[in-house]
């Protein structure tokens, strides 16, 4: 992520994985906070679909 904008592209996208009930992504810090039942390889594949990196930590 390059900008503000991109967080709130990540998070949008994370929102509409099935089983997300929800989703924050910290521009600084570079992460995303996910709560629900989507698995992390479904959670990486959103975001990378999006243009994205992603990896679990």
């Amino acid at each position: 992520m390059t900008c503000a904008g991109c967080a709130r592209t990540v998070e949008r996208v994370l929102r509409q994985v099935p089983g997300v009930e929800n989703a924050a992504v910290d521009f600084d810090l570079g992460l995303a906070v996910v709560n629900g039942a989507a698995t992390p390889p479904a959670l990486i594949a959103a975001v990378e679909a999006a243009g994205f990196g992603a990896s679990e930590v």
